[in-house]
C-alpha cells in the first residue's frame, strides 16, 4: 500500500493523491484558523526548492530551521528535502553557544527563524559562523529579510525540471536531516537520519493510530524534536488535518476550539493537566467534592478490557457520566489518542486518564531510532500500564545480558555526524543500537523501562539505586512537583525536592500557615514536616537501602531557561548537582 513511499517528500504526494485536503495544515492568524491545502503546500515547497537552487544550494548543504510549529516549517522542510539538501531543526530555547556549535559543526548555509527574538540570537553569532550566508524570518521583523522575499526567488518555474531531476535522484538511504540531541551531558551530537529512517517509522506507526482522514490533530510539542516531526509525517500520510497551537500557553483554549482526535504530550504536561484538575476538585464542597474524589480513587484502580469485572465497569460508567465527562470536554471532547513519550509516565496517571475515557498511550523511542520503538494502543489488547507497549512492525528489540535495551531496524540512525567514534560506541558490529536504557519484557511482549543505564548509581555500601523509578513514584504525591534522587558513592540516598507550589499554597491557607514567598514557605517547619510525611509514605515501596533518608526543598520550579531541564523536559542531573551543590554538602556533611 505504501510501497511508493521511499522518501519523505513522497508522503505529501501520497496525501494529494488519496486525501486532497483543503485543510492539511491550519494556523491561527489574527484570531482566525486559516487552512492551507496540501496542493498549496506542495506548490510552495516547489517554490522553496527553486529559490534554494537560485541561491546556489546543492544536495548535502545544510539549512537550519528555528521556529515554532507552523505551516511554513512544513513547506520549508518539504522544499529543502526535495533537492537533496539537509535540514537542521534547532530548538528555539537553547543558548547562543549551542547555536554557534551546531551551526559550525553542520556548516549551516542558510537559517530560517520565526521571530525577532530568534533573529537576534542568530544575528549575535552569525559573525562566528563562516558558512552562514543568509538569515530569514517567517514573521515580519524590522531589519530582517523575510521568507516571502526568499520565496519570490522561486516564482520562476523554468527551473522546475531541475528540481524534478534532483528529486528523482534522491535515494531512500540519503541523509534527510541532522537532529542535534539536547543531551543531559556534554555538547550536542548531530543524529543523522535518512529518508528511510523516518518514512518507515511513520508507516509502521500508522497501525497504532486510531484516527483516519476525517480526524484533526493539535500540534504543539516542538517540531524540531523528532517525535513531533515524525508524527507530522504520519498525520500527512493518514490524511489527518494538522492544527498548529498558537503557543504552549494557549493549549487549553486551542484544544477546546479545535476539538482534536489526537495530540502528543510529554508526561510533564499531563502531570500539570492532572494537578490542575485535582486542584479544581479540591475546591468543591459537600457531595460534589465527595463524588469527585470517589471517581478519582476509582480511576486509580482502572484496568483495561473490563479486567476489574462488571460491577467496577458499572461504577466507572457512572463516574464517566458525572465527573470524567468534564475532563473530556476540557480536552475538546473528541480525543481518541494522546501519544505520550520523551520521558517515563507515571502508571497512576495513565490509569486515571484512561479510566476517564482519555486514551493516553505511552510509547518509547529515541532521536537515534527516528523515534518510535514501542507504543501502547487499545487494539489487540495492546495496552498495559507501566509499560511502553509492544515493538512496532519491522523493529526488533532485545535485552542484553546487563539489561540494556538493544534495537535493530530500518529506523536506526546512520550515525552521529562527524563523530565515528561516538557512533561506534552505540551501534555494534551486528547493527544493534545500544539505547542506554535498562528494561525487560513483561506480559505478552510488552517492554518495561526500568531505568537509564547511565543514571543508575551505587551507594558507598555497594547497593545500586535506579533514580528514575523512585522519582516517578514520589511525584505521585500532590505535594511533590519535581524530584531528583541523589547519593552516588554516599552512604544513603537523598533528594532535592521542588514542591507543588500551587497545591502547597492552598494547603498553607487551609492550615493557617502564613507565607509571602516560596522561599519563606519551604523554610516553614510545618511544611517540611508535611513533606517528610509524604517521603516516609512513598519510601515504604522501596528497599531499605533505596529509601530517601534526607531531602532539601527548592524554592523554584526547574525549567529550560533555568538550565535544569533539557528542551525535552528531562532532568539535567549534572547541572542540577552543580547548581545545588551547597544543598548536597548540607545533606551529606551532617
Amino acid at each position: 500500500m505504501y510501497g511508493n513511499i521511499k522518501r519523505l517528500f513522497d508522503i505529501h504526494r501520497y496525501q494529494l493523491q488519496n486525501f486532497p485536503k483543503s485543510d492539511a495544515f491550519v494556523a491561527k492568524i489574527n484570531g482566525k484558523w486559516v487552512p492551507t491545502s496540501i496542493e498549496h503546500a506542495i506548490k510552495t515547497g516547489n517554490r522553496v526548492s527553486r529559490a534554494l537552487l537560485k541561491m546556489g544550494i546543492k544536495p548535502g548543504d545544510k539549512i537550519a530551521l528555528i521556529s515554532n510549529n507552523r505551516p511554513e516549517w512544513v513547506m520549508m522542510d518539504l522544499g529543502i528535502l526535495q533537492i537533496g539538501a539537509v535540514d537542521v531543526p534547532v530548538y528555539p530555547t537553547i543558548s547562543e553557544e549551542d547555536y554557534k556549535y551546531i551551526f559550525n559543526d553542520a556548516e549551516v548555509k542558510i537559517c530560517f527563524v520565526s521571530d525577532a527574538e530568534l533573529f537576534q540570537k542568530v544575528s549575535n553569532i552569525k559573525g562566528q559562523v563562516p558558512s552562514l550566508t543568509h538569515v530569514y524570518t517567517f514573521e515580519e521583523v524590522e531589519g530582517a529579510s523575510n521568507w516571502k522575499d526568499f520565496l519570490e526567488q522561486g516564482n520562476d518555474e523554468s527551473s522546475q525540471p531541475e528540481v524534478q531531476s534532483l528529486m528523482d535522484g534522491i535515494k531512500e538511504d540519503d541523509l534527510a536531516t541532522l537532529i542535534y540531541t539536547s543531551g543531559t551531558t556534554g555538547t550536542p551530537k548531530g543524529v543523522m537520519l535518512s529518508h528511510k529512517n523516518i518514512a518507515t517509522n511513520s508507516i509502521a506507526s500508522k497501525a497504532r493510530l486510531p484516527v483516519d482522514a476525517k480526524g484533526k490533530s493539535l500540534s504543539f510539542l516542538p517540531v524540531c524534536h523528532v517525535y513531533e516531526r515524525m508524527l507530522i509525517y504520519l498525520y500527512i500520510l493518514t490524511g489527518v488535518s494538522i492544527y498548529f497551537a498558537e503557543s504552549m500557553e494557549t493549549i487549553g483554549d486551542n484544544l477546546k476550539e479545535v476539538k482534536p482526535e489526537v495530540f502528543t504530550a510529554v508526561p510533564r504536561l499531563l502531570e500539570k493537566v492532572y494537578d490542575k484538575i485535582v486542584a479544581k476538585g479540591a475546591e468543591l464542597t459537600g457531595i460534589k467534592k465527595a463524588l469527585f474524589f470517589w471517581a478519582l480513587e476509582l480511576g486509580e484502580k482502572y484496568e483495561p478490557y473490563g479486567a476489574n469485572g462488571a460491577f467496577y465497569e458499572f461504577k466507572l460508567s457512572i463516574a464517566r457520566k458525572i465527573i470524567f465527562s468534564k475532563w473530556q470536554e476540557a480536552l475538546g471532547g473528541n480525543v481518541l489518542a494522546v501519544a505520550s513519550g520523551s520521558a517515563a509516565l507515571q502508571p497512576r496517571l495513565a490509569r486515571v486518564f484512561n479510566a476517564a475515557g482519555i486514551p493516553v498511550m505511552e510509547g518509547y523511542g529515541l532521536t537515534e531510532t527516528s523515534p518510535v520503538v514501542t507504543v501502547n494502543c487499545e487494539d489487540g489488547k495492546g495496552l498495559m500500564f507501566g509499560t511502553v507497549g509492544r515493538p512496532i512492525d519491522g523493529v526488533t528489540v532485545k535485552i542484553a545480558e546487563d539489561g540494556e535495551i538493544l534495537v535493530k531496524g530500518p529506523n536506526v540512525m546512520q550515525g552521529y555526524y562527524n563523530k565515528p567514534d561516538k557512533t561506534a560506541e552505540v551501534i555494534d558490529a551486528e547493527g544493534w543500537f545500544h539505547t542506554g536504557d535498562i528494561g525487560e519484557f513483561v506480559g505478552d511482549n510488552f517492554l518495561k523501562i526500568t531505568d537509564r543505564k547511565k543514571e543508575i548509581f551505587k551507594t558507598s555500601g555497594g547497593k545500586y539505586i535506579a533514580p528514575q523509578v523512585m522519582e516517578n513514584k514520589f511525584k505521585e504525591s500532590r505535594f511533590i512537583e519535581q524530584i531528583m534522587v541523589i547519593g552516588e558513592s554516599q552512604k544513603h540516598a537523598a533528594a532535592f525536592i521542588v514542591p507543588s507550589f500551587a497545591f502547597l499554597k492552598e494547603w498553607c491557607s487551609r492550615k493557617g500557615i502564613p507565607y509571602s514567598t516560596n522561599q519563606e514557605m519551604i523554610k516553614n517547619e510545618r511544611v517540611i514536616s508535611r513533606i517528610q510525611k509524604e517521603v516516609n509514605r512513598y519510601n515504604e515501596g522501596f528497599g531499605k537501602w533505596e529509601t530517601i533518608k534526607k531531602f532539601e526543598l527548592i524554592g523554584e520550579e526547574w525549567s529550560i531557561p533555568g538550565g535544569e531541564l533539557t528542551p525535552t523536559l528531562k532532568l539535567k542531573r549534572k547541572a542540577i548537582m552543580v547548581k545545588f551543590h551547597h544543598l548536597f554538602e548540607k545533606i551529606y556533611s551532617e
